[in-house]
């Protein structure tokens, strides 16, 4: 896992002009700008004040995970985590609450501990209803039999969730197999068995047990008042008792391993898999930072030791790891998928000599500087944002103190390559080796674990950098967005929209969308238009793409290219001083790709494999005949969605000719848009953009790709995905409208009530009432330049819950459109959604992605706050109308993909 940060003092943060804190609250340590108070009760809380930030994270962390669960109680703390969320007593609907005042929730269980958070609009009403929540469910939450009851088929569907990825499958054995007793071995999932028998009043003394105070650290990021904060701190959880009994700690070591073992997976599947875990030592041990080093020298692609002898050899698709910092002696895997036709058996060897190697080739001083630079780049982007801050101490937290990570951090700086050869060669051993099969041994290497170190001691006087310097408090809404935006055009007709503004860090982020093509030049060229965006950052006529990755670490930026068939996007965040040259490098990737020719093998290799993979997963199934079957264009039309077969034939027959001249026949920025968002000179920008992109002509016009409407015949289709243990079912229907229609506003609430939130009446039926699925939803989306709206309905579930699902989703329908929407719950939605859009234009790079998109509408933020607007003023025989004219239940096509037929055996 990697975190990071950059560092600048801040006056702000001289708590000796600070005024006196609340009874029975202590000061604890403070390092660059984040604090951490301690209440009687043994609570702690840390707390990151960010004024450029407009929300503001409260984020409670748990210290009890699967690590804590006895035998017949695994997934209990999961199970937690799913009733938490029903509410308390003060605060009876915990979801309905968090939803109407527009606000981002989520929970997670992990190994070591279990986090809840929300992010809302910075306000101190809103901080004190958000810690009035925590402390009220700290001790009251609706740990309750009918909701246990309610919840088991969601929990159930989420465990057969992850039975349909191999790759989890295959690491939930190995995990299993590398454990003897140490209860890492354990998914925090749990046991099928333990979680549909575990009885309530066992549950709720697990509740009673780990759910306090003196076992919980709560996280508050972004926007408030620290002197505030700490206050209602006082008033809202001094009264939560600390209980007599302390918190039990399990005391279990897992015994240093005597040999390797293996665990063979055989199931359904269209890739094969081999991966190798090693035990490690606990987040605290200073080898942990020569582990982060370690994965980086491995697998970070191209210069990856794991990435060159598997991936570029063509023994493998991809190769990858996973490492997870965590409170006792963890592991660190590393896995490789291999496509059928190639061999699993070669992929194993290069896989294990690469990685047991290491003392034959030792890990070099440049290998070491790569990983440190690149491990260093992303912490110091990581704490420019406040938000992400708090969601990455939770694990920091969970392995023993939130100061680890720049504990962690100091380390990288520091280690040698001698340290991180010392580490190679005494983790990554045979005897502490899980891959498969158990093969006897005579003379065992043995990798004896360090035991934790004292975390008290190791942080008692840290103080850390300094603090990174604040940006200003902005206003999201959308009337301050127009007013701070410049927009310009570029002698070529390049779209420029900038929004300056001082940010955390000084970041900025940037959007640059290319648009060419017409839809005939386009016919039958969609893999090739793919095959260029797949190509672009692996090469320049400058620079190879280990180059190019390099120059993006010592720029302190991140880059990525994405798009459809007639619009490139390359997206990337950097700082205001490396800006002008991000966005010449961004300039070079568009404008002077190379297109090698081993690069080309390695895409191909990559996205053959992504296919593959599709082609029987439930979701993606389902999804795809979904979307073929509401767009049924010509195959060789851009708008047409081959399947999978398709896809893999058209990549089969694919050349890297065929990509080099996709790109001299298309690339061009006549029809760009480029949108920057955060700390930047805009007269420089506009500048060096003009210089960089000016006089860079599109080969031929560009013409927008028009969807149209056309009548469908709707369809109920089943799919069989043989031995997958979950369903994935789609509904969807498209109508003649688009955003400039008189019902737009009503649609976009109706689809909000109707499953645009974790509050929606779908949500509320399929998932909470009913127990069936643990992901449900829709979405709505409608063109601009089309008349074309298509409104679209997903939900997972086990396959014998598939026809219950498909029932309770036409009676919502049929009832909401029979009944229509009452005015109270119209008034609570429109609320909900227009504080959400604010939550949303927090985010820079997303604010870039829509200004770039009004850009290409010929549109400014002012249609917007029209549209808040006419949202504002709906009314619900306005929004139930729209419904009612827009949402035939007739014209819905439903596709369900799943092991049906299993189902039907076992009836």
């Amino acid at each position: 896992m990697r975190f990071s940060a950059v560092l600048a003092l801040s006056a702000a943060f001289v708590y000796a002009q600070t005024p006196p804190l609340p009874k029975g609250v202590q000061r604890g340590a403070s390092v660059e700008g984040i604090t951490e108070y301690r209440l009687d009760n043994g609570l702690r809380v840390v707390l990151f004040p960010d004024p450029s930030k407009p929300t503001t994270t409260v984020n409670i962390t748990y210290l009890v995970g699967s690590r804590h669960e006895n035998y017949g109680e695994t997934g209990m703390a999961h199970i937690l985590e799913h009733l938490m969320s029903y509410g308390s007593g003060k605060h009876p609907d915990a979801k309905a609450e968090q939803t109407a005042r527009g606000a981002r929730r989520n929970a997670s269980t992990w190994y070591d501990r279990t986090n809840y958070f929300e992010i809302f609009p910075a306000s101190d009403e809103n901080l004190e209803w958000a810690l009035d929540l925590e402390a009220d469910r700290m001790v009251n939450a609706f740990v309750k039999k009918e909701i246990l009851d309610s919840q088991m088929s969601v929990v159930r569907n989420e465990m057969e969730a992850g039975e349909d990825v191999p790759a989890r499958v295959l690491s939930a054995r190995m995990d299993a197999a590398a454990y003897l007793w140490h209860n890492y071995g354990k998914s925090t999932i749990g046991a099928r068995s333990d979680v549909e028998k575990v009885p309530i009043e066992r549950l709720q003394a697990f509740y009673r047990r780990y759910y306090r105070p003196d076992n919980a650290v709560l996280i508050i990021a972004g926007k408030f008042d620290e002197a505030k904060a700490v206050k209602l701190l006082a008033e809202k959880f001094a009264g939560v008792a600390r209980p007599a009994e302390p918190v039990p700690e399990p005391y279990t070591v897992e015994p240093t391993q005597d040999g390797d073992r293996t665990i063979v997976v055989r199931r359904a599947g269209d890739v094969q898999l081999v991966s190798a875990s090693y035990h490690v030592p606990a987040a605290a041990h200073p080898d942990s930072a020569a582990i982060s080093v370690i994965e980086q020298v491995m697998t970070t692609p191209p210069s990856g030791r794991l990435y060159k002898a598997l991936v570029e050899s063509k023994k493998a698709a991809t190769a990858g790891s996973e490492f997870v910092p965590r409170r006792d002696p963890g592991d660190i895997g590393f896995t490789a998928t291999v496509r059928k036709e190639s061999s699993l058996e070669e992929a194993k060897h290069a896989l294990l000599g690469t990685l047991e190697g290491i003392a034959a080739t030792p890990i070099t001083t440049d290998e070491v500087e790569r990983a440190r630079a690149r491990l260093l780049r992303d912490i110091e982007l990581h704490l420019t944002n406040s938000e992400q801050v708090a969601m990455a101490l939770t694990e920091w937290v969970a392995a023993g103190d939130w100061r680890l990570l720049f504990l962690h951090r100091d380390r990288i700086r520091k280690i040698t390559p001698e340290e991180v050869q010392r580490a190679a060669v005494s983790y990554l051993i045979p005897s502490n080796r899980t891959l498969g099969m158990f093969i006897p041994d005579d003379k065992p290497v043995r990798a004896a674990m360090p035991a934790a170190p004292d975390i008290a001691a190791l942080v008692r006087d840290y103080k850390g950098d300094a603090a990174v310097a604040t940006g200003e408090v902005f206003d999201p809404s959308t009337g301050n967005v127009e007013k701070r935006t410049t927009r310009a055009k570029l002698a070529n007709g390049m779209k420029l929209t900038l929004l300056p503004k001082k940010t955390r860090g000084q970041t900025v982020a940037g959007v640059i969308q290319l648009n060419y093509g017409s839809a005939q030049s386009l016919a039958g060229r969609a893999t090739a238009s793919n095959a260029v965006r797949g190509m672009l950052m692996r090469g320049t006529a400058k620079h190879s793409r280990q180059q190019i990755q390099d120059e993006l670490t010592r720029l302190k930026a991140q880059m990525n290219v994405t798009g459809s068939a007639p619009v490139t996007e390359l997206q990337f965040q950097t700082t205001r001083a490396n800006l002008p040259e991000v966005l010449k490098l961004a300039e070079e990737i568009l404008r002077e790709p190379a297109f090698p020719e081993a690069e080309w093998e390695q895409y191909k290799q990559a996205a053959l494999a992504a296919a593959e993979q599709n082609r029987t997963n439930p979701n993606a199934m389902a999804s795809i005949a979904l979307a073929r079957h509401l767009n049924p264009y010509p195959s060789n039309d851009p708008r047409y969605i081959p399947g999978f077969e398709e896809q893999i034939e058209l990549l089969g027959k694919a050349t890297l000719t065929d990509a080099k001249k996709f790109y001299a026949d298309f690339y061009g920025a006549s029809s760009a848009q480029l949108a920057l968002v955060g700390d930047f000179d805009t007269a420089q920008v506009q500048k060096l953009t003009a210089d960089l992109f000016g006089n860079w002509k599109s080969p031929q016009p560009w013409q927008h790709l028009e969807r149209r409407h056309q009548k469908i015949a709707s369809a109920n289709q089943s799919l069989e995905a043989p031995d997958k243990a979950n369903a994935m079912f789609m509904a969807g229907l498209i109508m003649p409208v688009s955003d400039e229609h008189p019902d737009y506003p009503a649609l976009v609430v109706a689809n909000y009530i109707l499953g645009g939130t974790s509050t929606s009446r779908l949500y509320e039926r399929i998932r909470a009432k009913e127990g069936l699925s643990y992901g449900v939803g829709s979405q709505f989306n409608a063109g601009t330049r089309d008349q074309l709206a298509n409104w679209m309905v997903f939900a997972i579930s086990a396959p014998q819950n598939s026809p219950k699902v498909e029932a309770a989703f036409r009676d919502e329908l049929s009832k909401t459109l029979k009944d229509g929407f009452p005015a109270e719950e119209i008034e609570k939605a429109k609320k909900s959604w227009l504080q959400a859009q604010n939550v949303r234009r927090s985010d820079d790079t997303a604010l870039a992605r829509r200004l770039v998109q009004l850009g290409y509408d010929d549109r400014t933020m002012t249609w917007e706050g029209e549209l808040e607007q006419k949202v504002a003023a709906l009314t619900a025989e306005q929004v139930s109308a729209a419904a009612r004219r827009h949402l035939d239940p007739a014209q819905v096509s439903i596709f369900k993909a799943g092991d049906f037929r299993k189902v039907d055996a076992a009836q």
